[in-house]
């Protein structure tokens, strides 16, 4: 990895979103010069923070700026996350654009590339997901277009002797998460003392705080393991027992509506074998579900 005096730079796509900006965040606590490409709004300034802004989707902006500033390492994180992601086809501008970026970033004197996978490459019906065995077949525009990235992308950096690492994220939580998603959407009724509205909540699913997947992520890249690695707490838990729990934690005492709102997906089960995770890079989640929502309910009382 290539050092600045005594510190390590390191280039970083979507360092300003809900998972980037916790690793940006890591990255500077453990003594890294990071710079992360930018469309507008940046980042607060801090120290051993340079942004550079860039519009991913201009291949030859990317390309020039790569010519002109050497960097060994890469992790790209930006993707599309707007309204229907998962049947946008604005999914297949963003893998074309990941593509031209891996090329650029290998022509150009790149070393080790580490991407943002996804838990929707995989076909859900196969029980617990496995980076070695479970089908990369979703029927998502999204999870394919991720899967055609890691496809395509591994077999080019092998040939250039690049080293391709692929973090297959799976679902998160954390602060300052999307305020429409399950948990602050709860949490923030429940705040309010309003009824909450929410589906029958009868899937089982993996869920991480955002600090662990940030935190996993830069393990994954200071380790030697290559190839994809589920990031995911490899804990199987029903949405029921989240909204609960939210309610124990909060002492909330109105109505919980279950089945007020259509499920966004019909997935049963979807839970990740963290085993290279946990063996192979050697990270072990540091939040549990308890710690990790009570995390969260302590920042919403404070930003509310």
């Amino acid at each position: 990895m290539e050092s600045v005096g005594k510190m390590k730079k390191v280039l970083i796509t979507g360092g300003t979103g809900f998972i980037g900006s916790q690793v940006v965040a890591e990255l500077l606590r453990k003594g890294y010069e990071v710079h992360s490409l930018v469309y507008p709004p940046f980042a607060p300034e801090q120290p051993h923070l340079v942004q550079h802004e860039m519009n991913l989707m201009d291949d030859k902006a990317v390309d020039a700026f790569l010519a002109e500033n050497s960097f060994d390492t890469l992790i790209h994180l930006a993707w599309f996350t707007g309204a229907k992601c998962h049947s946008s086809d604005v999914n297949l501008d963003w893998m074309r654009a990941s593509i031209a970026l891996l090329e650029s970033f290998v022509k150009h004197g790149g070393k080790t590339f580490l991407g943002a996978g996804t838990v929707s490459e995989y076909d859900f019906s196969k029980g617990y997901l496995r980076e070695d065995i479970t089908p990369l077949a979703n029927p998502s525009l999204y999870g394919q277009a991720k899967a055609a990235v890691y496809n395509t992308g591994r077999i080019f950096a092998k040939a250039h002797d690049v080293a391709f690492k692929w973090a297959r994220i799976f679902n998160l939580y954390g602060p300052n998460e999307k305020p429409t998603r399950l948990m602050p959407s709860v949490l923030h009724s429940m705040l309010a003392g309003e009824d909450v509205k929410v589906s029958d909540c009868v899937k089982i699913q993996d869920y991480s705080h955002v600090f662990d997947t940030a935190a996993a992520i830069v393990a994954f890249l200071e380790s030697d393991v290559t190839g994809a690695v589920n990031i995911c707490s490899g804990n199987p838990i029903r949405l029921r027992a989240i909204v609960e729990k939210m309610a124990e934690l909060t002492g909330f005492k109105g109505k919980i509506l279950w089945g007020a709102i259509p499920a966004n997906f019909d997935d049963p089960f979807v839970v990740g074998d963290n085993t290279r995770l946990t063996r192979e890079v050697g990270y072990h989640h540091k939040y549990d579900l308890e710690t990790g929502l009570k995390q969260i309910i302590d920042w919403e009382k404070n930003h509310v």
